[in-house]
């Protein structure tokens, strides 16, 4: 496959890539130079559950969800 760099120096990379991948807006990469007109480029894979702690600090009122009543899944 075949891309084009902008004159702001993006890549843009095929949508077929992005598909195979679930590349998403936002996504980090690394580029490595191996050498003159070589480049790797490595996506960043955040650690799991990263950013998880905030995410929830950052509730908008304590004590909001209320558990609803409902059926045993025990019998199913």
């Amino acid at each position: 496959m075949k891309t084009t760099m902008s004159s702001k120096g993006q890549i843009v990379l095929p949508a077929a890539l992005r598909e195979q991948d679930n590349l998403e807006p936002g996504d980090e990469f690394s580029v490595e130079r191996l050498e003159q007109g070589q480049y790797r480029l490595v996506r960043s894979r955040p650690l799991p559950n990263e950013g998880l702690v905030d995410w929830l600090l950052a509730c908008p009122e304590k004590d909001f969800f209320v558990p609803i009543e409902s059926e045993s899944t025990d019998e199913l």
